[in-house]
């Protein structure tokens, strides 16, 4: 009697067969937990270079040995014999799959709609409409002034869009190319009030006249007349642009034409940054010298016009616009403190400087910020979750920085590792994202700094910072992964918000004292005696919520300051890095104090 082919699963293999077999199922099992855990870290799979290589060799020499002795026997039997059976299961296996894909989808929409929906209702808003500022008329707009216009005008059309470099109009001037000529400037040349030390206009002078050896870029005097003097006319060259400058800030509003309506909002262009930042250097440094040279009402007219120029990106909804305005808030500090050290302010100049000051509330100016910071990171997820992904995944990897030209072998890997998954991603992952940076963010701006009690908490700080280390430490997880590419130091941008506050609640304090020496002829015992005659209201603290210290001291001057962002009384004493020249906020206190005469 003829006997049936025996099945394959029930054949008894021996012999090399069966060691073959055997061995390459070993192989597989080792090179696929190798593989898998190489790729175990999103951010950073197949990091390991040599690994990478072995497992590619490995699976090349393995994929040829299954194909010749199990997938080819196996693949007869199953689509020539079994085919029925094989159909069904592939079937089931494509509906688990894309069960799994709709549960994610659900679950990540899901999960995301409920948070927006809690917070929409206690008025906080996620679409970027939200946060863009209104339109403003071109002619009453500081930003389409000719003078600001040609800073922009080369790189930018009027609507923010990029002008290619082939279509630029070389024919316009930058009439905001302010050169100092500070490139071989000593750090000596200047003064820092929160180390209680005053600018040396010498320096300047030297170097104007060392440049003038050599170029024709600063007129000097044939013999040096006052620092003070030789600085300005070095400095006059850009008189009329700075006057022009002036006329413009008359103008009651501002918008700067960035391109709000582009599809990946990551693509902006914020080239006024630059420019107003190098124009406040150039004003903090006429002032200085027109300080020193007896010009205190030109002075106070720079200070002003830089304030301007501080307020004219309030509106910006835009973290690295908040720092900028940060930064140029601490140069025009220089020349306020000098004037008070050298009491060359009057008294109504005093009570402008006040008023100019009393505007700036940089612990408001946060929250909006990490408002236009959280929108502008949502937006850009919902960007690159769009078709097709892939080059929605390289676009971002080159936001990112990521523009090698020359990738290693082990960078290609791992790009493509990463590429390959981000589009196999659900679409309920991103949404997942969304939330994960949502609510980091939520906590940042809730958390640490309170606006309406003018405080900010150094203690919730630690607390919610060590949760978010903690959470970009383990962000290799599709639904967190971009977290960590997104969200920047939000940390650090409450710390120099809580800073800049203290800087100018001090500089207030110290007006208000100067008023009162005027009046009186020396500084006061107290505080409490400045309001409401020389200040409406002293500031408190903003990290403890008490009074600010003070004590005057034998020499007739006095020390002011916070205690700081390690919440202690460390008796008025500014803590140095070890070994460099910046002040830390993070130990000590941050202090207002004259250098010794």
């Amino acid at each position: 009697m003829d006997e049936q082919p025996q099945s394959i699963w029930k054949k008894n293999i021996t012999g090399r067969m069966a060691l073959i077999i055997w061995l390459a199922v070993a192989m597989v099992a080792l090179i696929l937990g190798t593989f898998i855990a190489s790729l175990a870290d999103y951010i950073y799979p197949m990091s390991n270079w040599a690994a990478a290589v072995a497992i590619f060799a490995g699976l090349c020499f393995t994929g040829v040995g299954l194909v010749i002795y199990v997938v080819w026997p196996l693949s007869r039997w199953l689509f020539w014999k079994h085919w029925r059976r094989t159909l069904f299961g592939l079937a089931c296996f494509a509906t688990l799959i894309a069960l799994g894909y709709a549960e994610e989808d659900w679950r990540g929409k899901h999960d995301w709609k409920k948070f927006q929906r809690e917070w929409e209702a206690r008025g906080e808003k996620f679409d970027f409409a939200s946060i863009i500022p209104p339109p403003v008329p071109d002619d009453q707009n500081f930003a389409m002034s000719p003078v600001v216009a040609s800073s922009y005008a080369q790189t930018l059309t009027r609507d923010g869009k990029k002008i290619p470099y082939e279509e630029r109009d070389t024919n316009i001037v930058d009439r905001l190319s302010f050169d100092l000529g500070d490139a071989d400037i000593k750090t000596n040349g200047y003064g820092s009030w929160i180390k209680g030390t005053t600018s040396n206009l010498k320096v300047w002078q030297d170097n104007y006249r060392a440049l003038a050896a050599k170029t024709n870029l600063f007129a000097v005097p044939p013999q040096p007349q006052s620092p003070a003097a030789d600085v300005l006319l070095a400095l006059s060259k850009y008189d009329a642009a700075v006057e022009e400058l002036r006329s413009a800030g008359e103008r009651p509003q501002c918008r700067f034409p960035l391109n709000y309506d582009a599809e990946n909002c990551a693509t902006i262009l914020l080239p006024h940054l630059a420019t107003m930042k190098r124009a406040t250097q150039l004003l903090k440094l006429r002032a200085l010298a027109e300080l020193q040279n007896g010009q205190s009402e030109k002075a106070l007219a720079d200070v002003h016009l830089t304030l301007r120029l501080t307020e004219a990106m309030r509106t910006e909804p835009f973290l690295i616009s908040h720092l900028v305005r940060i930064a140029m808030t601490e140069i025009i500090l220089q020349p306020i403190y000098e004037g008070l050290a050298n009491h060359q302010w009057t008294d109504n100049q005093l009570v402008t400087l006040d008023a100019e000051l009393a505007k700036l509330d940089f612990l408001a100016d946060y929250q909006l910020a990490m408002r236009g910071e959280r929108v502008f990171s949502l937006s850009i997820i919902d960007y690159v979750s769009k078709k097709p992904r892939y080059k929605k995944y390289q676009e971002m990897t080159e936001m990112m920085g990521d523009n090698n030209n020359n990738p290693t072998t082990s960078e290609i890997l791992q790009k493509t590792a990463r590429g390959v998954g981000f589009w196999l991603m659900p679409a309920g992952w991103f949404e997942q994202n969304k939330l994960v940076i949502a609510k980091g963010q939520q906590d940042w701006m809730d958390g640490i700094i309170f606006p309406e009690k003018h405080l900010a908490s150094p203690s919730k700080y630690n607390e919610i910072g060590l949760a978010k280390d903690h959470l970009f430490q383990n962000a290799s997880r599709p639904w967190n992964f971009l977290s960590k590419e997104l969200m920047p130091a939000l940390g650090a941008m409450a710390k120099k918000s809580s800073r800049e506050q203290i800087s100018v609640d001090l500089a207030r304090t110290a007006i208000a004292l100067e008023r009162c020496r005027l009046a009186h002829g020396e500084f006061p015992e107290a505080l409490d005696v400045l309001a409401p005659q020389f200040i409406a209201k002293v500031p408190h603290d903003v990290i403890s919520g008490q009074p600010l210290r003070y004590r005057r001291t034998a020499d007739g001057q006095f020390v002011l300051y916070s205690v700081g962002w390690n919440e202690k009384d460390d008796g008025g004493v500014t803590i140095i890095h070890k070994g460099g020249t910046q002040p830390r906020f993070e130990e000590g206190d941050w202090v207002w104090r004259y250098p010794i005469k």
